[in-house]
């Protein structure tokens, strides 16, 4: 039985939320699930469902790693944070994988100074799933690394690769790097140079990308610096509830609008359904040695729930054994 810790303090609506959804995922799949925080407030959660006391174990942690703290100082300095003991169990051989609604930075730093890095493996990425119009899209990084190198883009192509393979299922996914044009002399000499190195690597690389592509579904993997993933995922998620704060106003601002809601219900329900990110439960932080994955701020149960299943797929599919040996191949050529 794959075993998860979960960070119970981590996120906004913590615990509450993350208890619930950890419940859910439990009645969904056979996981054991370490609640990792302080235990009075924890067990206080769990006194309003019925699940078997068997698949869960609560780890008590004294202190939280709030979302407005300097990450490398938090990791260091609160020794006992909930975070810091969630890796720590992963660390040690006692849970199979991390899950985490906390504070992104402090998640990446803990991981990456108590787990180290895969082997050939230089930086961590942070890889976000995407609709698109054909399925789904994964963008890495998303904010792990905003100051690279060519070869960690390469990597991250071969990270994303690797996942997208074993998790979301399709084989040789189309890979393409992210770029003000689609021409090969397009853009900075940091990209230029990436690009070289791409065409070089043992991925599907299909060349530049312009944003537009995100979502048209011509790509599979689309590799970008951690300061552009990020501000491409935050205008994203901005893009999406603009628009269905748009669709409800409109639609609630006449008696036909209303008519027309409750006819094409089941469209409406599907629309929100792709789009939104509570599907897809949170982000792998791939590149660490262990399995990592980071959730939004704002997650919901659903979203815990679906991160624990994405979680145990993962340690189920070695996905970083396949990462390794690709990496591997990249890097004896550079």
């Amino acid at each position: 039985m794959v075993k998860v810790a979960v960070d119970a303090m981590g996120g906004d609506y913590a615990p509450a939320a993350v208890v619930a959804g950890v419940i859910e995922a439990l009645s969904k799949s056979d996981v054991f699930v370490y609640l990792v925080g302080q235990e009075s407030k924890v067990r206080q959660e769990l006194k309003k469902y019925k699940f078997d006391p068997s698949r869960i174990g609560v780890v008590h942690a004294d202190e939280i790693v709030e979302m407005h703290e300097s990450p490398a100082n938090a990791i260091r300095k609160k020794k006992n944070s909930s975070m810091n003991i969630g890796i720590n169990l992963l660390k040690d051989g006692m849970a199979d994988a991390f899950f985490s609604a906390g504070n992104t930075g402090g998640v990446v730093c803990a991981a990456t100074l108590k787990l180290g890095l895969l082997e050939t493996i230089e930086r961590p990425g942070i890889a976000i799933v995407m609709p698109n119009r054909k399925g789904v899209s994964l963008i890495i990084d998303a904010g792990a690394n905003i100051d690279p190198k060519p070869l960690h883009l390469v990597q991250y192509g071969i990270m994303g690769s690797a996942y997208f393979e074993q998790i979301l299922g399709k084989t040789n996914p189309a890979v393409g790097l992210l770029n003000v044009g689609e021409e090969e002399s397009k853009g900075t000499d940091f990209v230029k140079e990436t690009y070289q190195l791409l065409e070089q690597s043992p991925v599907n690389f299909i060349g530049n990308v312009e944003g537009k592509d995100i979502f048209s579904g011509q790509c599979d993997v689309i590799v970008c610096d951690g300061f552009v993933g990020n501000v491409t995922l935050k205008v994203a998620e901005s893009i999406a509830e603009t628009m269905s704060f748009f669709l409800k106003q409109e639609l609630g601002s006449s008696l036909l609008g209303r008519i027309a809601y409750l006819l094409a219900r089941g469209c409406f329900k599907n629309f929100k359904k792709k789009i939104d990110y509570s599907e897809y439960g949170g982000a792998p932080l791939l590149g660490v040695d262990g399995v990592v994955i980071i959730g939004h701020g704002r997650s919901s149960a659903k979203a815990v729930m679906n991160a624990i299943l994405f979680a145990k797929k993962e340690v189920e599919r070695n996905v970083n054994q396949n990462i390794m040996e690709k990496a591997k191949k990249i890097t004896a050529r550079v």
